[in-house]
């Protein structure tokens, strides 16, 4: 992995984790992180060591492989996610089999990218990652879309009248349903004519009012309800 080191002044305080189990990858990639201007404050080689170092150094991001001794990648994933549901995770895989894609996206993962990436598209995963943007090698992002739109057949629909439903305002909407329709806050920002903060923004308050935990989250929640359509 060739390093492309970028302007690091949008991705300093960013801290970071790497967990591989292939030391030379580990700590290529770690290497190429620290010098775009990442923290990079633990690597881990197994899965019950990613968990012990993760919860003790505290990552905004979790820069994660799938195949790990001791325990899998998406139970790690599982775990710290559930510990901490603020935890970005992008699973970084060689694998591209749809069933790896769906499992890691369902355990918890922010985003999928195979490690057939450059360093400059890793860099930039990592800083999309880190303020919430679900980030995935080309052509996975419509797959994981797909799974969204199958899981959102099997729920009982939710009553449009329901008393505790939460009131979003229709820029909050809006916002809500561009992110279902699987735009980046960037696209989101241009076609909304609004700054990227203010997306940010938004999708923070929806977040909260729906006391959901992440995009993933909110997506599905969207798709639910028929916002990917409208």
């Amino acid at each position: 992995m060739t390093a492309d080191v970028r302007d690091s002044a949008d991705v300093s305080g960013i801290k970071v984790m790497v967990v591989d189990d292939h030391p030379m990858w580990r700590d290529a990639v770690a290497r190429d992180l620290g010098a775009a201007g990442f923290e990079v404050v633990a690597t881990a080689g197994d899965g019950p060591q990613a968990v012990r170092r993760a919860l003790a150094a505290g990552p905004d991001v979790l820069v994660l492989d799938l195949n790990l001794p001791g325990m899998p990648g998406v139970q790690v994933c599982k775990e710290l996610v559930g510990v901490n549901p603020a935890l970005r995770v992008l699973v970084l895989s060689a694998s591209g089999e749809h069933a790896d894609v769906l499992e890691a996206v369902k355990s918890g993962a922010t985003g999928y990218l195979l490690k057939s990436a450059g360093a400059g598209e890793l860099i930039d995963a990592v800083r999309r990652t880190a303020v919430g943007d679900p980030v995935f090698t080309p052509g996975l992002a419509g797959l994981v879309l797909g799974e969204y739109r199958r899981l959102a057949t099997e729920p009982a629909p939710v009553a449009a009248d329901e008393p505790k439903a939460p009131q979003l305002t229709d820029r909050e909407t809006e916002v809500l349903r561009l992110v279902a329709k699987g735009l980046s806050y960037k696209q989101i920002a241009e076609r909304l004519v609004i700054s990227h903060r203010t997306v940010q923004n938004h999708v923070q308050n929806t977040l909260g009012k729906l006391q959901l935990h992440n995009r993933v989250e909110l997506v599905r929640y969207a798709i639910e309800r028929g916002l990917d359509d409208a």
